[in-house]
């Protein structure tokens, strides 16, 4: 609403506005402002100012009259009309100056006759919501900082000291003296004295006091016809659209116009705009839900301009894929057929260099041969040397000295097709039914992935279309190394929690979805790091029924004098493990057993017993490992009440030992440890213990 009563020439909350005919509104002294002469004989468009007014004053229309006499006579002004004081003045020697001025928001002219600027009617309504809605809101009124100015001072106008009611004029001492004297027909007029500054807010300021009081408004003087200023508007004319007096009506102006009382048209101007304003409120109702909708539109915007770029760059992966999976085909044809070429050249560079080897030896056998002087010797072997050349002649068939393969390979690949297929590929506009498909490629949703000790949970979502239906998904985790995939899920959902990884290991994982037609392309790869150290507790689902466990499963005892195998619930298989357990309550010298073992080992025995678990045991005095029931290594010292088991579980270098208050006990307790282990304790009532976890390798204990 605020811009409804600021003028579109200042900006400010309008002050003194004026009615222009467009039915536009602008403050009095800028309307001053944008005034401007014109031409003799050109006339604006628009139609010349008319209608009832309050007087308003343009540069040309003060008066510089002074009253001589009490016969109301006087001197000639610039203006035609009665001066602001009801002094008849005679027409200037001077020919009238035309004006226009432009309205600023529809940009229509209009021309002012020689009333000028008050010819316009003062709008009073509007004037009276801007102070209203400023007082409501406590914004200061314009006209409230500085005193009211003389309206008669033709330059730096001062301070008025009176107004009079029925002239409707500030006057100062020295323009009331020469423009409104107390003598003559101005006698009867009433001076009062002009409000002060702060009389504007003073029924503002006056309401909040007792009794719950509305803020009084500053009161307004009813609108007074221009032509019969004692006369208040009565009636309104429809034809000229304008409110009238009674005596406008006895004179006859508006004789065959249709007159109708002002209440009456006052109720019924209200009716139809309150009407007018259901409809526009049911507009306004539409425009809002539509910017609602607008905005939806922006967000849905997005997340598919998301979600089909993710789709495109899915299309061709797959694409650059299916791609390099045919070049890798390819490669194997050639290298296979590179590598048969070179077989044959290499066994035929083979056979040739062993023939040509025995011939040259028998050739020079023969030769040899050829330089004895020995007949009869000769001839016992000439018969045999005879049919062996003739022999290795015969081998010598046409062929044998041609390769068998060329250095050509007749392979070839025209890929013009696919490339010219490439380089026209582009979106369809619409949505074209191109029949059953495989799925797109799965997005990761990075947000709801994470990790929690060496457990990792993947989610991820897809935009199926209608004509492709997913029927399932396969994810898959690499070796924690950068090694081989592996499926770890496959299924329906799309939220998946893989346990049991490696500790401190960056795991690699991909989705993929599937349906009838076949498997889509795998989604970007995600890096899922694991926790350095474990955190972990003791398992309730697997340790034996006598085992009592409290503080959130952390603290363990047991029922029964026989001891009993609790196991924590994380498992290693790499890296360096370190955690402890603190001895809560040792009572009657128990030898409780602290160590790793297999998730299947036995619950019912001391930790250590069976091939699956190694562990040492400890009393108050000396120590043990122990595993299969063999008993090892010796050591002196024991636990008491607060003592501190330490159990160093290195995969790296395949070993397990034991500390007690942070110092080794004993030497490395076991050596080749491979394989998944657990970590566990054995006890029984007489001992109750708390396991600490999340815990670095302390550096003087490092090895």
């Amino acid at each position: 609403m605020e811009e409804e009563l600021k003028c579109p020439v200042c900006g400010s909350f309008f002050r003194d506005p004026i009615l222009l005919p467009c039915s536009h509104n602008v403050c009095l002294l800028c309307a001053r402002n944008i005034t401007v002469q014109t031409p003799d004989g050109e006339t604006p468009v628009q139609s010349r100012a008319s209608g009832s007014s309050d007087y308003d004053y343009l540069d040309m229309d003060k008066m510089s009259l002074y009253s001589e006499t009490d016969s109301g006579y006087g001197s000639y002004t610039p203006c035609q009309l009665k001066s602001p004081n009801g002094v008849r003045v005679f027409p200037p020697v001077a020919p009238h100056r035309n004006c226009s001025l432009t309205c600023p928001l529809c940009h229509r002219s209009v021309s002012l006759d020689e009333r000028g600027l008050r010819g316009f009617p003062r709008n009073r309504l509007l004037e009276a919501i801007v102070v209203r809605y400023q007082q409501t809101r406590g914004i200061p009124c314009s006209a409230s900082p500085s005193a009211v100015k003389c309206q008669l001072c033709d330059r730096n106008p001062v301070v008025a000291t009176v107004m009079c009611e029925q002239c409707d004029v500030y006057y100062c001492n020295a323009c009331q003296q020469r423009c409104h004297p107390s003598r003559g027909p101005l006698a009867k007029h009433r001076l009062v004295p002009p409000p002060s500054p702060n009389q504007a807010a003073g029924g503002a300021a006056s309401g909040g006091g007792a009794g719950g009081q509305q803020p009084v408004l500053t009161a307004r003087k009813a609108g007074t016809c221009v032509d019969h200023e004692a006369e208040n508007f009565s009636m309104y004319c429809c034809s000229c659209k304008a409110p009238v007096c009674m005596k406008c009506l006895e004179e006859g102006k508006h004789a065959k116009h249709d007159v109708k009382p002002l209440a009456v048209m006052w109720k019924q101007h209200k009716c139809q705009l309150s009407q007018a304003l259901n409809g526009v409120s049911d507009k306004a109702k539409e425009a809002k839900e539509f910017l609602v909708q607008l905005k939806n539109m922006l967000q849905q915007i997005q997340e598919n301009g998301v979600e089909f770029e993710a789709c495109l760059v899915a299309q061709c992966d797959s694409l650059i894929e299916a791609l390099t999976r045919q070049k890798a085909k390819l490669l194997t044809k050639v290298t296979k057929e590179k590598e048969y070429k070179l077989k044959v050249v290499r066994d035929q560079i083979t056979h040739c260099t062993m023939k040509l080897r025995q011939t040259t030896g028998m050739m020079e056998y023969c030769l040899e041969v050829l330089k004895e002087n020995d007949p009869s010797g000769f001839l016992q072997i000439s018969d045999a040397l005879i049919k062996r050349v003739t022999s290795s002649q015969d081998q010598w068939v046409k062929g044998a000295l041609e390769p068998k393969v060329g250095p050509d390979f007749d392979l070839s690949l025209n890929t013009d097709s696919l490339m010219q297929t490439i380089l026209q590929l582009d979106f369809c506009q619409g949505k074209v039914d191109l029949g059953p498909a495989v799925p797109v490629a799965p997005l990761l949703q990075l947000e709801k992935c994470c990790t929690r000790n060496n457990s990792a949970t993947l989610a991820w979502r897809v935009t199926a279309p209608a004509s492709c239906p997913i029927e399932g998904y396969i994810l898959e985790l690499d070796d924690g190394n950068g090694g081989q995939y592996r499926e770890v899920y496959v299924g329906k959902e799309t939220v998946c929690t893989v346990d049991g990884l490696h500790f401190n290991s960056a795991y690699n994982a991909r989705v993929k979805a599937y349906n009838a037609v076949g498997v889509g392309p795998y989604s970007k790869t995600v890096v899922l790091k694991t926790s350095d150290v474990a955190w972990f507790t003791f398992d309730p689902t697997s340790a034996h029924r006598d085992i009592v466990l409290s503080n959130e499963n952390q603290t363990a005892t047991c029922s029964s004098y026989d001891d009993r195998v609790v196991l924590g619930t994380a498992a290693f298989s790499k890296g360096t493990h370190y955690w402890e357990v603190t001895i809560d309550r040792y009572d009657n010298h128990p030898d409780p057993a602290f160590g790793v073992a297999r998730i299947n080992t036995m619950k019912e025995m001391m930790l250590g017993k069976d091939d699956k678990a190694w562990a040492m045991y400890v009393d108050n005095n000396r120590s043990w490992f122990m595993h299969n029931n063999s008993h090892t290594n010796r050591a002196e010292g024991g636990i008491t009440k607060g003592s501190t088991v330490g159990i160093l579980l290195d995969l790296t270098k395949r070993t397990l030992t034991f500390f007690i208050n942070k110092e080794q006990h004993g030497p490395t307790a076991f050596e080749n440890l491979d394989g998944v282990f657990v970590p566990a304790v054995s006890l029984n009532r007489n001992v109750q213990v708390t396991l600490l976890t999340g815990l670095e390798v302390p550096k003087n204990i490092k090895q």
